[in-house]
């Protein structure tokens, strides 16, 4: 049995000439995966089975398609092979379309190199099949992979946008307060909190900008330093208390590590939206602790819970299974997932009627090893 997409031609039925096309898969193989960790940027990260991939199936397709009378036209026909290779290269790697081109083309030269080291003419009709192999897969692989990252564009441009809420919230919300404190001891410090939020604002917007010309992968860019994850805690809680005094509340240990704040403060304020949207009148608590050199990070409320069987689902993008008239959650939490996740860590939930909800950021205390130079 073959590795072709349709595993129909079995290796009895092959004609002799296809039987030595067919022997010659290793050697194209492994001459292809020598090639392309030594001249595609970004392959010799890759581990074999993502750097593979779909090539043997693409590989099988090809020999069923030079075998006369076979019902294969090319490599391409029948199959979305190519498509599923395109797919998995925005997933899994940061190869922009360059590199997928390449890695087309150098499988043209290795299966050529194999069949007259094997002994296997090419003719002029094999030639039209092969390149017409080569030129439809890399066609549908770019299609396939180019629409990946549009779709990881909008899913980070929504994800932003979704979040400039918050500090335009709380601007809001002090510049409010502002008209009825006028005369007022803390006026200084609304006006303060306005300017703060109107620079994360600012900041924003300009990541914006840059995630519209992101094309390295699905995880997201970081900027990492060291800072404490406490103090960002107490200030995203402040932002919550300065409209619902004494609702959120923050316990725990200081932890010093190495992440991206940003990320980390866009995550916790989703979190603690979350919990306001869906909360009932108790506190939020925000909870840090440490265990095993990773930094766990916890909101709790009561109210609302997730049913078991939405858990699973809870962070796949643009779910929303509330449907009353609460906003959704459909794009704060697969942000909190990615931040986690392009961390080297993860995010959960714990959800009960006797308990309430919990929501999970769990992350090595220093990142840079889990976080690639290009993220």
């Amino acid at each position: 049995m073959t590795y072709a997409s349709d595993q129909k031609m079995h290796v009895l039925d092959m004609p002799a000439r296809t039987r030595r096309i067919f022997s010659m898969r290793d050697a194209v193989l492994t001459q292809w995966e020598h090639e392309v960790r030594a001249k595609v940027r970004g392959a010799d990260a890759l581990l074999t089975p993502i750097l593979i991939n779909t090539l043997p199936a693409f590989f099988d397709n090809l020999a069923e398609a030079l075998t006369p009378g076979y019902p294969r036209d090319n490599a391409t026909s029948n199959t979305n092979a190519p498509a599923v290779h395109g797919n998995e290269r925005a997933r899994m790697t940061s190869y922009g379309p360059e590199q997928v081109i390449q890695e087309y083309q150098i499988f043209r030269d290795c299966f050529a190199d194999a069949a007259l080291d094997a002994g296997v003419p090419l003719r002029r009709r094999d030639w039209k099949v092969i390149n017409a192999s080569i030129d439809t897969g890399i066609r549908e692989a770019i299609l396939e992979f180019t629409a990946m990252h549009e779709s990881f564009q909008r899913r980070i441009a929504a994800g932003l946008s979704h979040d400039m809420r918050n500090p335009l919230s709380v601007m809001l919300n002090s510049a409010q307060l502002l008209q009825r404190r006028a005369q007022q001891f803390d006026v200084p410090a609304l006006a303060s909190k306005i300017i703060e939020h109107g620079k994360r604002l600012d900041d924003m917007i300009q990541e914006l900008l840059d995630t519209l010309s992101y094309h390295r992968g699905q995880k997201l860019p970081l900027v990492l330093h060291r800072f404490d994850i406490l103090p960002l805690a107490q200030q995203v809680a402040d932002s919550v208390n300065t409209g619902h005094p004494g609702k959120c509340q923050v316990t725990g240990a200081s932890v010093t590590g190495w992440w991206c704040e940003n990320s980390l403060r866009r995550a916790l304020e989703n979190l603690v939206g979350n919990a306001l949207k869906y909360g009932d009148d108790g506190p939020i608590k925000i909870h840090i602790n440490t265990l095993r050199e990773r930094m766990i990070l916890t909101v709790h409320n009561t109210g609302s819970t997730i049913a078991p069987e939405q858990t699973e689902r809870i962070f796949e993008y643009l779910r929303r299974e509330h449907q009353g008239s609460a906003p959704g959650w459909g794009i704060g939490l697969p942000f909190v997932q990615n931040v986690a996740e392009s961390h080297g860590g993860s995010a959960l939930v714990d959800s009960a009627p006797e308990t309430g909800t919990t929501f999970t950021i769990d992350l090595p205390i220093d990142c840079r090893p889990f976080v690639t130079p290009d993220a």
